[in-house]
């Protein structure tokens, strides 16, 4: 009986995502659609459409914050799963150094570039996502799945304190 009532939690959780992705996908084409049909208000206006393709980004996250909320509570007593999830994290926090590599190739982050905006916005969703990591290693129950929740935690970390870092500091190699 317990197991049949996890894989119900599972599926619940698994339609929780897929209607969380389907209402994003609606917000994005619609957002496509309003810069597709208004080019020079896009044009005028470019840091008020910023802004809110940046609220639109943050609402989806938190979305994707709650459904995973409720995943981890269901794999909270499974081992199997909790490694399984842990892997997951690993993969979704290497992302973003690939997405800080990708970002200094010239090509990719000059004009408009899909590439470019996914990069773009998979590090701007980084603070959002350190904040998913943190609660799956406070729910994180074994050890191998806490150390590598923890490890996925420091690439994230890292890698948006890098990001920071280079920003901020002078380097010899900017111009000007």
């Amino acid at each position: 009986m317990g197991m049949v009532l996890s894989r119900t939690r599972l599926w619940l959780v698994a339609i929780g995502y897929a209607a969380v992705l389907t209402v994003a996908v609606v917000l994005i084409v619609a957002r496509y659609v309003q810069y597709v049909t208004h080019p020079a208000d896009v044009a005028a206006y470019g840091g008020m459409y910023a802004g809110g393709d940046l609220m639109l980004e943050v609402f989806i996250a938190g979305m994707l914050l709650v459904v995973t909320f409720f995943l981890v509570l269901v794999i909270y007593k499974s081992e199997p799963a909790s490694r399984i999830y842990s892997k997951v994290l690993i993969g979704l926090s290497l992302t973003a150094p690939l997405s800080v590599g990708l970002i200094s190739i010239p090509a990719v982050n000059q004009g408009m570039n899909v590439l470019g905006e996914v990069c773009m916005f998979r590090l701007f969703a980084s603070p959002l996502v350190i904040v998913g990591l943190g609660m799956s290693r406070l729910f994180a129950r074994y050890p191998r799945p806490k150390r590598l929740t923890m490890y996925s935690l420091l690439i994230e970390g890292l890698t948006l304190a890098a990001l920071l870092a280079l920003l901020i500091l002078p380097t010899p190699f900017r111009r000007g």
